[in-house]
Formats: C-alpha cells, structure tokens, sequence
C-alpha cells in the first residue's frame, strides 16, 4: 500500500513537470488564433514553425549552439577529468592548497568574471568568434571537484592491477581509471551541454552579427521584434526548437548513469 501511494505521488509530480513542455508544444501549433482567450477554437497547425525560420536565421543559430555546446562539453569533460584523477590519485607538494583554489573559484559570481574575460577576448581578437565562447567555458571548478571525488572512490586494487601489466600513469588513466568513471563523466557532460545550450549572457556580449549568435540569443532577439502583439505560437515554437538537443542529449547519457561504476574496466 505504501509503495502503491509512493509511485501515485512521483506520477503526479511528474505530470506536473510535464504539463508545461504540453501547453509549449500546444502553444506552438495554435497557428495565428490567441491561445488565451480564444482556446476553443484553435486551429492546430505548422504555421507557428514556418514562420519563425522564414523570420531568423535558426538554422544558423541552432548550428553555432550546437558547435559551442558540444565543444564546451567535450573540453570540459576531458580537462576536468584529467585534473581530477591528478588530485585525486597524485600527490605532489602544493595540491591541497591548488584544489582549495579551484574550489573557491565554484563560489565567485560569474557576472564579476564578465569584465577580464571580456578584455581578455578583446585583447586576443577573438570578439565575435567560437573561441570567445567556448575557450573561457573549458574549465569548470566544479567539474574538477566532481571528478576529484569520484577518483577517489576508484578501486586501487584495479589501479595495482593496472600497474603490475606495465601501465604508467597515463595508460592507467585512459584504459582504467577514464571507463571506470562513465557515470561521472556522463552527469559532468550533461550539466555541462544543458548549462552551455542555456548560456545567454556571455554569447550576448562577445557576439555582434546574426552569423554568430547562438539559439538562447536569438530567441531573445527574436521576441523583442514583436511591438504590438507578443506572438506567442511563434515564440513556443522556437523554444520547442530549443529544447530538442537537451531532451536527445539526457535520453542518450541517461543509461550512463546508472552502469556499475567498475564495469568499463574488466572484460570478460
């Protein structure tokens, strides 16, 4: 019974989650009719679509997040990794106090980086380019630390193993260490594409023609265009258009998730 009632709970909070990514889509496809006072008589309808890649460039836009999101992701993973297992598994004079350091840039506002970063890109050349967004994104203290602490849980029985067959540090981290930890790697590069995919302020900023602007940027652009009239169908739709890359990318590392943490290092 209690079990019954518990599953009855989660069903209910997930349909509440749910319900506005329907009336999203709903919105999308109710064509040019006014959803909030005249939803009896809506019309469903592609138009919504049609026209928002008639109005902005999405393509381009969708193009350019899927470029600096997957290369944020894909650097990020790899160096926080990397730097992880180096805290974690080796110890040299001074790594305590790094890692302090690389903790407490985790508390620092991004807004107050804003300014040097944007000097920096500027002084660099590199103002309305995919190095400006994605350079300043490769390093994250948070990915550190959760690499760091998933490192420190890896099996030194395996890591002997590894050792005792020849393998230097490097060898034990790419053929052992590295497949041992796919969950952690997998929620590092989920958090990561989803926060880059969302990112507004900083593409806002380093950015200056519609060839380089990303989606979060354009969809913005695209809603101050309206005057008069908020069109609303056309709005959701490009937040539908939006939201696809997300859903694909926690459907496919969703399954990484929940694998036993040892099992990318021993073959049968």
């Amino acid at each position: 019974m209690k079990k019954t009632f518990l599953y009855f709970v989660l069903i209910l909070i997930a349909l509440s989650m749910l319900l506005p990514f329907f009336i999203m889509f709903l919105i999308s496809l109710s064509g040019e009719e006014n959803i909030f006072t005249d939803y009896k008589n809506i019309n469903l309808s592609l138009c919504a679509y049609k026209n928002v890649f008639y109005s902005i460039p999405v393509a381009k836009y969708f193009l350019n997040s899927i470029i600096v999101a997957l290369s944020t992701t894909i650097g990020q993973v790899f160096i926080s990794a990397l730097a992880g297992y180096g805290f974690a598994r080796l110890k040299f004079k001074g790594s305590e106090l790094l890692f302090f350091i690389v903790v407490i840039t985790m508390m620092i506002p991004p807004q107050v980086n804003i300014v040097p970063l944007f000097y920096l890109m500027s002084k660099l050349g590199w103002i309305n380019t995919y190095q400006a967004m994605i350079v300043p994104g490769l390093f994250g203290g948070f990915g550190v630390y959760l690499m760091r602490q998933y490192f420190l849980s890896f099996s030194k029985e395996l890591e002997d193993a590894s050792k005792l067959d020849g393998c230097n540090e490097l060898q034990t981290f790419f053929k052992v260490a590295l497949p041992c930890a796919v969950p952690a790697l997998a929620t590092l590069a989920i958090f990561t594409f989803v926060s880059t995919w969302n990112s507004f302020m900083w593409p806002l900023i380093v950015t200056n023609t519609d060839s380089m602007r990303t989606i979060a940027v354009g969809l913005t652009i695209f809603k101050g265009s309206f005057r008069e009239v908020t069109m609303w169908g056309e709005l959701m739709a490009c937040a539908c258009i939006c939201s696809i890359p997300v859903i694909i990318v926690f459907l496919l590392g969703k399954k990484y998730l929940i694998n036993n943490p040892q099992e990318g290092a021993v073959k049968g």
